[in-house]
């Protein structure tokens, strides 16, 4: 037997039969969309307890955690792994530097660009912030962690996923 499917049914049946259960898987992978959507609403919603903790925008977050990740950057390198358009960059890295969560420096390879790095206060600030989002997330699930490994398995393969895939130039359409 495949799922209801019995090798006895007529084949006429089973294209019916998978695209219910494709409407079933649709409207799941739909759930967790919005799902997400609703979690990052309600994290920004609520803002940070604690008065050290500078808010950022979308873009602002993108970029310190892709900075966060690995060595000083050169502003090309940062849209092309983010996903901004090299204008949007600009006034990002602006906020950011203003705030002193970044810095620019001369890039050594070549003296006439320049490469970008998280400062101490930003990698301080980030800190405090997962900090706020893990106590937030994990009252509201109840301290529960019996599913939590198996969640950041998918949403980090769907992360990777969409990023892997993501289109050259951002959609007119953002999501609700």
């Amino acid at each position: 037997m495949l799922g209801n499917v019995t090798k006895t049914q007529p084949p006429q049946h089973r294209p019916r039969q998978a695209r219910t259960h494709r409407s079933a898987n649709e409207e799941r992978w739909a759930d967790l969309a919005d799902l997400a959507l609703i979690i990052s609403r309600e994290l920004q919603y609520r803002g940070y307890t604690d008065e050290r903790a500078l808010s950022l925008t979308q873009s602002e977050g993108i970029v310190m955690r892709y900075l966060l990740q690995g060595d000083p950057a050169a502003p090309s390198q940062i849209a092309a792994a983010t996903g901004l358009q090299r204008t949007n960059l600009s006034t990002t890295l602006r906020g950011l530097e203003q705030k002193g969560l970044i810095q620019r420096q001369a890039n050594p390879s070549d003296g006439r660009g320049v490469t970008v790095s998280a400062t101490e206060r930003g990698r301080s600030n980030y800190a405090l912030v997962r900090h706020e989002w893990a106590t937030t997330v994990r009252e509201a699930a109840g301290h529960d962690t019996t599913h939590l490994d198996a969640a950041l398995a998918v949403l980090t393969a769907i992360k990777d996923g969409l990023a892997r895939t993501r289109p050259p130039t951002p959609s007119g359409h953002p999501p609700a």
